[in-house]
């Protein structure tokens, strides 16, 4: 790491710190976004309960009801729906999916339409369910404010993506996240701390951050991990000097924290539409049986979690086109045909894999509801297992990207000096 960091600060990797400054700097207009309020409006001074997580990734944002309130999460529901359309539910979807970088790229405009869709709409609800007795076009005002600021953040993104150092999406979650750890941090020691426990709430409290810092260790873990299937390919052999022996990596975790995200975001949509109905039959419905800190909404959570988890992880990595692509290249796993066993066997093996990465996420995942539960710790602090997978998986995914740029420019400079 530290090997890293001083190759970035090199003289010669000038470009790449500037790429690194453009990012910081684009996350803090993000960051100063979420404290300026609608104009007109006022904090939300009621608990958020499920929309906590709306609220920590888009950095507070939601709880002062800032121009950037809603974030990327409405973009990261229309994600869900785009993914789940690809899944020969619609053909013309199915079609884009397999179609390449245009066919992406085509996708993923469609997913930033229906995103903006949503977050009109879920910048509605809200305006109607925290703004109390206005004018009709009181709400249309704020909705179409909101609607801009997703916008907006979506154009940050991009905007980091092309000109900074990748993931401008990921990396502004990220940043939401980490802008409300002190004051989670801070809610978590004042009602761990009772009225005459002064040493247990301190006791409390250090279990409390020691049990983050397992968790970071336990997502660094599951994140790396990763099985790996022997290949050989017809024109290589594996015996000749200096030669490396080639490998067909699985990922303990091939989804990474995509599968905590698409669940977290799912389970978010009710809360939204009871917000927007107010009626207190279906407020507490969703309350008693959609919230992740109750029996049947937890339940609801690791199911939906594991889900993702497999389903994500076949349409990142799908069998078929991994086996097509070894045998177009001469590749074979030793000891099983080409073609369709080949797919069977990739197929059999990322699943059996799948299933304990997922089932290890879901852990991860679930520990601090528990813990919250446990302790009677308020909402805003029950989804620090989420914020901790999201913030160290995209920091890890990142690193690997600088790492990567680092040796790309290294090895371009060698390769210069040789000619």
């Amino acid at each position: 790491m530290f090997a890293t960091l001083k190759q970035i600060f090199a003289p010669t990797n000038k470009d790449l710190r500037k790429r690194i400054l453009f990012t910081l700097g684009a996350l803090l207009i993000f960051i100063i976004g979420t404290g300026i309020t609608v104009p007109g409006t006022t904090n939300i001074t009621k608990n958020l309960g499920f929309l906590e997580l709306i609220n920590a990734m888009g950095g507070g944002g939601l709880k002062n009801f800032s121009i950037f309130a809603l974030g990327v999460s409405p973009y990261i529901t229309a994600s869900i729906i785009t993914q789940l359309l690809q899944m020969d539910i619609i053909p013309y979807f199915t079609e884009l999916s397999k179609e390449g970088p245009i066919g992406r790229r085509k996708l993923n405009q469609i997913t930033r339409y229906i995103g903006l869709v949503f977050a009109f709409i879920e910048g509605y609800a809200f305006s109607f369910a925290f703004l109390g007795a206005s004018t009709a076009f009181e709400y249309l005002y704020v909705a179409i404010i909101l609607t801009a600021g997703t916008a907006f953040c979506l154009w940050l993104g991009d905007q980091i993506t092309q000109k900074g150092i990748g993931n401008g999406i990921s990396l502004m979650i990220m940043a939401g996240i980490i802008a409300t750890l002190p004051s989670m941090f801070q809610t978590a020691f004042t009602s761990l701390m009772g009225a005459n426990e002064l040493v247990w709430g301190i006791l409390k409290f250090v279990i409390f951050v020691i049990l983050y810092f397992v968790i970071i260790i336990g997502i660094i873990y599951v994140q790396e991990s990763e099985r790996r299937i022997p290949l050989q390919y017809a024109n290589k052999t594996t015996g000749s000097y200096g030669s490396e022996q080639s490998f067909l990596p699985i990922k303990l975790n091939t989804a990474s924290v995509i599968p905590v995200i698409f669940a977290s975001s799912l389970l978010a949509i009710p809360a939204t539409i009871a917000n927007f109905v107010n009626k207190e039959g279906f407020t507490n419905f969703v309350t008693n049986y959609l919230d992740y800190s109750k029996p049947i909404g937890f339940i609801l959570y690791i199911v939906l979690i594991f889900f993702f988890g497999y389903f994500y992880t076949f349409l990142q990595l799908r069998p078929e086109d991994v086996a097509d692509n070894l045998k177009k290249n001469g590749g074979y796993i030793p000891g099983v045909r080409p073609g369709k066993e080949t797919e069977n066997y990739i197929s059999y093996s990322l699943s059996r894999v799948t299933i304990v990465g997922t089932i290890l996420l879901i852990i991860l995942a679930i520990i601090p509801i528990i813990f919250t539960n446990v302790t009677k710790l308020p909402s805003s602090v029950s989804i620090g297992g989420t914020g901790l997978l999201i913030v160290v998986g995209v920091a890890l995914e990142t690193y690997k990207q600088l790492e990567g740029s680092l040796a790309t420019r290294t090895y371009k400079k060698r390769k210069g000096r040789l000619r």
